[in-house]
């Protein structure tokens, strides 16, 4: 990247189209899930923010896609649903091609904003 994005449309503009296309999936699932939270950049990757807290941020690699709940309490919490992923502290790691299922991004956006309004959701089995 030559410079750094100040919008989400600016860092998907310089990705590859098959991660373009993931990416802007999970943007608009995360979006569904959490209408008021806010567009950013942070930490250079795009990310939402609701009520003045980071909710979730996602990103490309060049090897993957990814998806920060920028909590790993939250990715602990879900580890079963997680498993066919790879996953670390707070990041869980997907290909373009197999992007990450609707139902689990909503349910992984609604445990954050529990989590950030200090409350806790209990994963789904």
């Amino acid at each position: 990247m030559a410079s750094k994005p100040k919008t989400i449309d600016e860092y998907l503009a310089t990705l590859s189209d098959d991660k373009r296309a993931a990416l802007k999936k999970l943007r608009k699932t995360i979006r569904a899930a959490a209408p008021k939270a806010e567009e950013c950049i942070s930490y250079q990757i795009p990310a939402f923010r609701l009520n003045g807290k980071m909710l979730v941020g996602f990103a490309a690699t060049a090897n993957h896609c990814a998806f920060y709940p920028m909590s790993s309490s939250t990715v602990r919490a879900h580890a079963g649903v997680l498993e066919d992923y790879e996953t670390s502290k707070g990041t869980i790691r997907f290909q373009a091609d197999k992007p990450l299922p609707v139902s689990l991004v909503r349910r992984l956006v609604k445990a954050r904003i529990a989590e950030n309004a200090g409350r806790m959701i209990e994963p789904a089995p």
